[in-house]
């Protein structure tokens, strides 16, 4: 997804944390949930 990988996905959230203080953060972690969810997904396998 966007070519993040994990590490990423965990800073990002961990910056969100930081900015956005306990309060909002499970509001956010759903959100994001939400749109990776929708995100459409590649598939590992070639489409050759």
């Amino acid at each position: 997804m966007f070519g993040l990988g994990f590490q990423e996905m965990l800073l990002i959230l961990l910056v969100a944390l930081v900015i956005y203080g306990t309060a909002k953060f499970p509001e956010i972690v759903k959100a994001l949930g939400n749109i990776i969810k929708k995100s459409p997904r590649k598939d590992k396998r070639s489409s050759s």
